[in-house]
């Protein structure tokens, strides 16, 4: 029996429009699904799309993504653009009645956030923002072993992403160096992460004290074949311009529960290309991850007493971890990509009425709010409760 479509329009043809387009593809192919995705249109703005619409299989392409929203055979409006540009297809797509995915930062200010989310409540679509690490399923996995009580009452979180692709003072004043079109810096594009994970494991912050900083002042203006990802190609560096975005942002975490944390984020972290990693230490135990090992969880069973105790690997590729048994024989490794098919599966669940959907712009608005805050706590050198943001 044929499932019926959800046709899928994606805004983006870029690192996340590939990532998302294969999740799209792969979702029906390995989950059980009440949906069977169909790649109907990819929009962009300038880029040219022919090789990404025939590579991906879209049946068409637009290069004015407004006129998706006022079709009627588009179900699924799928945002993988730049932040600053979020806001504005939020809104169109919700108003026109179409479920929504974001891609991460949600957006750039707690104010536009909060109208995002009201947009889609008010349209009663179904909306997802993609922080794609909560489909790991070793983070899943510490999910549930967190919810069952097995590390007791939370004492510590720490959290670091850490990455090192602009450390060559040419690399130019990319989009996601500047402010009025990223927001921040990794305290955004980073810290955001961090922080879904932290709110997904431990709990909601309550006050934070930061430090951000920028390492280098200016940098060259990006010129012809210049991109976020190829440093120092197509610049000239006489024309110089000031970063106002910060390089790396540290912060100490009050969680409303009691718990104490930490949250590091670096594009500076020489020799780290994706290193998001955390720890979580309780009255029963802890719990360690690293995304550059992201088939493993470590976890150290406290109740365990004797002079053997210590972090164990657990290898989570058993078909019974958390999503696992749609993949391959336990000790068969996934990958990055596959956490965004997992995401999918979970969306098009929601979408049937038969699960909900996390994070949702919800975890968005709170998410902006709570980097605000940090923003603000660096600016201020001060203590800054997550609830002075209005």
């Amino acid at each position: 029996m044929s499932k019926p479509k959800l046709n899928i329009a994606m805004i983006g043809g870029g690192f996340m429009g590939k990532a998302h387009s294969n999740g799209w593809m792969r979702t029906a192919e390995f989950f059980d699904v009440p949906y069977q995705p169909v790649l109907k249109v990819i929009a962009g703005n300038k880029t040219k799309l022919d090789a990404f619409k025939e590579h991906w299989g879209y049946e068409e392409i637009t290069y004015d993504w407004r006129t998706i929203m006022e079709r009627d055979d588009i179900d699924v409006v799928d945002i993988g653009t730049p932040t600053f540009e979020h806001k504005e297809m939020v809104i169109a797509a919700a108003k026109a009645g179409k479920h929504v995915v974001c891609e991460k930062p949600f957006t750039l200010t707690y104010a536009d956030a909060k109208e995002m989310l009201d947009a889609v409540n008010k349209a009663g679509v179904v909306h997802y923002l993609n922080h794609n690490y909560r489909r790991v399923p070793a983070v899943a996995y510490a999910k549930q072993l967190i919810d069952a009580g097995r590390i007791g009452q939370i004492y510590h979180w720490r959290g670091a992403y850490l990455q090192d692709w602009i450390t060559d003072p040419n690399f130019p004043l990319a989009w996601q160096l500047r402010k009025e079109c990223a927001g921040g810096g990794p305290l955004f594009d980073l810290t955001s992460h961090a922080m879904d994970l932290a709110r997904y494991l431990i709990g909601e912050p309550e006050a934070v004290t930061a430090v951000n900083k920028t390492i280098i002042k200016e940098r060259p203006l990006p010129g012809v074949g210049a991109t976020a990802f190829t440093a120092g190609t197509g610049t000239d560096t006489s024309q110089m311009a000031k970063v106002e975005v910060d390089d790396a942002s540290f912060a100490l975490v009050e969680f409303k529960n009691g718990a104490l944390g930490s949250v590091e984020t670096s594009r500076f972290a020489t020799g780290c290309k994706n290193y998001n990693y955390f720890e979580v230490y309780g009255s029963k135990g802890a719990l360690r991850f690293n995304l550059e090992r992201m088939n493993e969880l470590e976890f150290l069973d406290a109740t365990d007493p004797g002079p053997e105790q210590g972090f164990r690997t657990i290898p989570t590729t058993d078909g019974s971890m958390p999503y696992m048994s749609a993949w391959w024989p336990a000790g068969h490794i996934i990958g990055y990509e596959h956490t965004f098919v997992n995401a999918f599966r979970d969306f098009l669940h929601a979408v049937a009425g038969k699960e909900t959907i996390k994070p949702d712009f919800s975890d968005g608005a709170q998410i902006i709010r709570i980097l605000t805050a940090i923003q603000k706590s660096s600016d201020e050198q001060r203590r800054v409760v997550i609830d002075e943001i209005l």
